[in-house]
Order: structure tokens, then sequence, then C-alpha cells
């Protein structure tokens, strides 16, 4: 299968996985009905589209405020404006994305906005110092491909119904907690609604990070294959990405609602509770799994890692 077959099967995917986000918002909204009636229902999911629309025409300067990110010029930092220049003409973009810098030691990138024409490509300080000019340009290939096969847009789009679904059953869940829903009387019937609502707002947002999960992760292997397909270098993604396994620096200020953005899963190294769950929740593949596919598509095997010899 070709990388555009690959790309076209994954719409496909992609198409379904937006149609059961439909289905779980009409979900949220039947379980909103069961606990507090059509006027509260309504209130509520008022407030949800008020808040998709902000997060949506607003996501550039809401994706920014969270990470940190800030706008650079090519004089303060030449190598990473001639990469993204670079690869901007070779991935054939109408427009070279906007160029902003995160002042954070750990090494990591990330593209976000709304489409080619109004995005931006971003670095860490730390991926900056991490990278050589060959590894830099295999990174922000990485990105220009989630540009190209508009990612972006989706992923977008994706954070904002996650983060709408989350909103909406948290408001419901706590009006709950002080109304006691719509329930007026101890009958079978109002018990069994408010039992279902109370379950579909608890199960909402973790069917809602599922679908973002499962379309995120996927996605990942394509931008490694586009971008080694953009740069003609596979080998220098591989390397970065190996330099990145061995960074063992987490993002400070990270959002959980952005992690998805990264090049490499900022969570990837959580200890606690989070660590039991064996990678289940984790938005990115393995970088093992992502550089043996480089190694199989280019043809080549990376020298031994002396950062681990």
């Amino acid at each position: 299968m070709t990388l555009r077959e690959q790309i076209r099967r994954n719409y496909e995917m992609t198409a379904v996985l937006l149609v059961f986000f439909g289905l779980l918002i009409a979900g949220v909204g039947a379980a909103l009905y069961a606990a507090y009636g059509r006027g509260a229902a309504i209130a509520v999911a008022v407030i949800g589209v008020v808040w998709a629309l902000f997060s949506w025409f607003m996501s550039k300067s809401v994706v920014s405020a969270t990470t940190g990110a800030q706008p650079v010029t090519k004089q303060q930092y030449p190598e990473l404006y001639k990469a993204v220049e670079n690869m901007s003409i070779a991935a054939g973009l109408a427009a070279t994305p906007e160029v902003r810098v995160v002042d954070d030691p750990a090494p990591n990138a990330f593209a976000a906005g709304r489409g080619p024409k109004d995005c931006y490509v971003c670095a860490t300080t730390g991926l900056l110092q991490t990278m050589d000019q060959r590894e830099l340009e295999g990174v922000i290939s990485h990105e220009m491909a989630h540009v190209q096969h508009r990612d972006v847009r989706l992923m977008t789009l994706v954070a904002v119904l996650v983060g709408v679904i989350a909103l909406v059953s948290d408001i419901a869940l706590r009006l709950l907690f002080f109304t006691g829903g719509r329930r007026r009387s101890s009958s079978p019937a109002d018990l069994i609604l408010l039992a279902i609502g109370f379950a579909g707002l608890i199960l909402a947002p973790i069917a809602a990070v599922g679908i973002q999960l499962a379309i995120s992760r996927r996605r990942e292997y394509l931008a490694d294959a586009g971008g080694a397909e953009i740069s003609g270098d596979p080998e220098g993604l591989a390397l970065a990405l190996r330099k990145l396994m061995d960074d063992p620096r987490e993002i400070k200020h990270m959002n959980r609602s952005t992690a998805h953005l990264y090049i490499e899963g900022p969570l990837r190294n959580a200890t606690g509770p989070r660590s039991l769950l064996g990678g289940l929740f984790d938005t990115h593949p393995p970088l093992e799994d992502r550089i043996a596919r480089l190694e199989q598509m280019g043809g080549f095997k990376l020298p031994p890692d002396t950062a681990t010899a």
C-alpha cells in the first residue's frame, strides 16, 4: 500500500470516528435530558456550542497560551527558519507557516492552527539545542507532513470536541450533585433515567479521549512517512526520534488537551497511577516502533546508540 493510499484510508477511518463523535455528543445530550429535562439540557448545550465556536476560531491563540509558544524572528533563530522554509517548499505548501518557539529545555515540537494557510510550526529551545541541522529538518518535515495531510485542522477539531464533551459533562455532573437532577419522586422510571444520565456523563469524556487516541496514533506513523518523503532523508528523522527517545526531560507546562500535537508524547515518562496503565492512554505510538518503520522504509539501520552504550 502506497503512502497516498494509506492517507486516503486514514481519512476514511477518521470520518467513521467523527461519526462516533457525533453519536457520543448525541448520547451526552440524551444523558442531559434524562437527568434534567429539556430546559436544563438546552441551557448546558448552548454553553457547549458557544465554547466550541470560541475554541475553534481562537484555536491558534488558545494553543499558544497553553503551550507558551511565542513568535520569533529569523534573526533570532536562523537555523529553525531555514528548516521551516526548506521543508515548506519541499512539501509544496501554498504558504510558509509561522515560526514560534517555546522556552523549555525538553526537546519537542508541534504544529497548530486551522489549516495550511493559518498555522504555525513551533519548536522548544531544548530541541534546537539538542538537534543538528539534519535532525532538525527531519523533525520539521514531520510537522510539515501534518500540515500537508490536513492533520492540523483535524486534530484542532478533535481537541475542541473532546474539550466540549469534558466541559458539558463536568457542568452537568456538578449540577447533578447539587440539585439531584430532575428527580422529583422515587419512582422506578425516574431512578432509571437518573442512573442512565449519570453513567453517560461519566463515560462520555473517557470515550471521547479513546476516539482522540484512535485518530492521533495512526497519524503519527503517516506523518513520519510523509516527513521522510518531504525531506528525502528518513534516516535524519529516525536519528532525531532516537535523540527524543534517549532524552528523559518532559515539557514543564503541558496540558492534556494539547499532548497529541507534539512530535513525541510529552507524558510518555509519567509516574504514579497513570504509569500502571501501560501506555493505554498515550497519544503517540512507541518511538521504537516509529524508528523501526523508518528503517524499513528507507532500507537502512541506525548505527549503535552511543548515548546508551
